[in-house]
């Protein structure tokens, strides 16, 4: 349950958007496109290696780690048993797998940033400077280890959570991430601006939350930005590439 509900959420999610990148339809999606111009259409070339990375992120790196991870779970005590846990007290686990995510995940992948890492390790995710949803785990496997999946997984192990817990937690991160790196600000869904900044500008917000961004000054460059006015969550059906455009650029 741990590996396949949060692989069919994922791979659901990405196939509609696997057809609007491809085909340049439905045009309801393709209208809310970020970064104006680019993936229009996609390389396919690309594309298909982006996600037979994807896949092998998935099924070599990721679902290998949850037999330790639930050992590791077992013999601290955790039972898994049948008994639901309260939706008030998924909530709070909630809260704390958030919190624990954004501050492993934001100093881990600032240190992949570091420019002999970089080389070597993150590069590969930055091939994508206007990417597309599957490119969320489109990555070297040291950094899908370090980066992508520990800090999902520690949370639910300090807080011996139950399995149902930790699928929907799995599930909901694989969703985020999609939605931050699919290259589309859609209606009602959570704002992708600010990790489509970072890939766009490579050294500004290196957070989920962008809350230790803010502490460590590293979206100065985001918050006077356009992006930034668009940073919000898009509650009619006007592109925000369309009420908020890009300032002209001035002629040499």
């Amino acid at each position: 349950g741990a590996a396949l509900v949060p692989a069919v959420a994922f791979w659901g999610f990405n196939g509609i958007l696997l057809v609007a990148d491809i085909t340049g339809k439905p045009a309801f999606i393709t209208r809310y496109r970020i970064q104006l111009g680019k993936n229009d259409p996609v390389d396919t070339k690309k594309l298909w290696k982006a996600i037979y990375t994807a896949l092998g992120n998935q099924f070599f790196v990721s679902f290998p780690m949850l037999v330790p991870m639930f050992y590791i779970m077992k013999s601290w005590g955790n039972t898994f048993s049948e008994e639901l846990p309260t939706f008030q007290w998924f909530l709070v686990e909630l809260s704390i797998f958030t919190v624990i995510e954004e501050i492993l995940f934001y100093y881990t992948h600032r240190l992949v940033h570091h420019p002999v890492l970089y080389k070597h390790i993150h590069k590969k995710h930055h091939e994508w400077t206007a990417p597309v949803g599957v490119v969320s785990i489109y990555a070297h496997p040291i950094e899908h280890i370090v980066c992508n999946t520990l800090p999902v997984m520690i949370g639910p192990m300090i807080m011996g959570s139950h399995i149902v817990s930790i699928s929907v937690w799995f599930s909901l991160v694989l969703l985020t991430t999609s939605i931050s790196h699919c290259g589309y600000h859609l209606p009602f869904l959570p704002s992708p601006e600010f990790h489509d900044f970072h890939h766009l500008k490579f050294n500004q917000c290196y957070g989920v939350l962008g809350v230790l961004d803010f502490l460590h000054g590293t979206d100065r460059v985001f918050r006077q930005s356009k992006a930034f006015e668009r940073h919000k969550v898009l509650l009619g059906f006007t592109p925000l590439s369309v009420s908020i455009p890009e300032a002209p650029k001035k002629a040499e």
